[in-house]
Parts: C-alpha cells; structure tokens; sequence
C-alpha cells in the first residue's frame, strides 16, 4: 500500500523543524514506516542547491526555479521511491514554501509557481499539512536567541515575514481539508499536544 505524504510549513522561527522527529514518532505509533526528510535538500544535488539558495541572493523567479530544481530530485530520488514502498514521509516544507517565501514575501506572481509545480509534480501533493502558525515579532526574537549565522531569508525583516505568513494563511483558507493550522506559540510540550489532535483529525 502506498504511504502518505506529509508535509510542515511555517515562517522561520517557528519552530516547525522541532517537530518533525515527534510526527514522525505519531506515524510509528500507527504501525507505518517514516520517512524523515527536507526541502530545499534530500538528495545531494538538493543540499547543493540549499546552500546556493539560502546564502546567495538573487531574482524571485530564480529562487523558485533554484527550488523546484531541488524538489525535482527529491521527488525522483525520495519521496516517491519512500511512497511507493509504504513509508509515510514526513517532509520539512514543500511547495506551500515557495508560494509563501517567493510569492506571499518576494512578491513573484502564483502563476509561475503554479506552472512549475504542474511540470514537477502534477499528481503529487501532501495528504495533509501542519502550518506552524506564529507572529513574525515573536519568531525573530526566537531566531536571535539561536546564536547562530542568519541565512539570507533569516536575515530578513519582519515585515517580510508578515507578507509570508498571510501567504501561508491564505493558502490554509483556501484548502482548509489538508491544511491543519497550529499555534506555535508557547512552550514546546503545548504545541507538540497540538500538533498530536490536528494529526489525528487528519489521519483518524
């Protein structure tokens, strides 16, 4: 039988990336094989093609092209092989980033989007989404307490990652069956309990 794929988004600061090791605890706990993995990344040409993204700036179209390059040989290379054996994949982003960071925060027009992910993957899209919800204030104060060298998306300001949170949000209200929204604000126990009801409604 063929796995599920799911998918977690959010601004950075979120903290979304915390909890993919816990979801893909929940998917074990149902008796299925999880996949862990990560865009942009998951292959080598992909981890390639991370580091030219987040440390080289350049045009919105190229970004997004740079992405779907990388999601690509994900795809090719992970996710569908992973799928098609029965793991559930459990994906830290997808194309709901691109929309949301070239689109909602570059201001690219969807349609460019959209034409790369009918060339990429027509058929493919996440069974369900948990978008890790939180106000841009209070997720730069999180990135600033890392220590840690800022990307260049990092390295942006807020106002940027307001523009792509309604991006998110947006997309969220439009397909509201496979996107769960979460609170990520407040400590990690509460949000992990969260995100455990939003799994369960989406996989009951």
């Amino acid at each position: 039988m063929r796995g599920r794929f799911i998918t977690l988004e959010g601004i950075d600061g979120a903290g979304k990336s915390s909890h993919l090791a816990h979801l893909c605890d929940l998917v074990r706990a149902r008796g299925h094989e999880a996949t862990a993995t990560r865009e942009p990344g998951g292959t080598a040409a992909g981890e390639g093609l991370r580091e030219v993204v987040l440390h080289h700036p350049m045009p919105p179209i190229a970004e997004a092209l740079a992405m779907f390059a990388a999601r690509s040989a994900h795809i090719a290379e992970r996710i569908e092989p992973a799928l098609a054996s029965g793991s559930w994949v459990v994906c830290d982003r997808f194309s709901d980033s691109t929309y949301a960071y070239q689109c909602g925060g570059r201001g690219l027009a969807p349609d460019a989007v959209r034409a790369l992910e009918r060339l990429v993957h027509p058929a493919l899209q996440p069974d369900a989404t948990f978008l890790f919800d939180l106000d841009p204030a209070i997720a730069h104060g999180r990135q600033r307490g890392q220590g840690r060298d800022p990307d260049q998306f990092e390295r942006e300001q807020v106002d940027f990652f307001r523009r792509v949170r309604e991006a998110y949000l947006e997309r969220a209200r439009v397909e509201p069956g496979r996107i769960h929204v979460i609170d990520a604000s407040g400590e990690l126990v509460p949000v992990r309990e969260r995100l455990a009801r939003a799994f369960e409604r989406a996989f009951p």
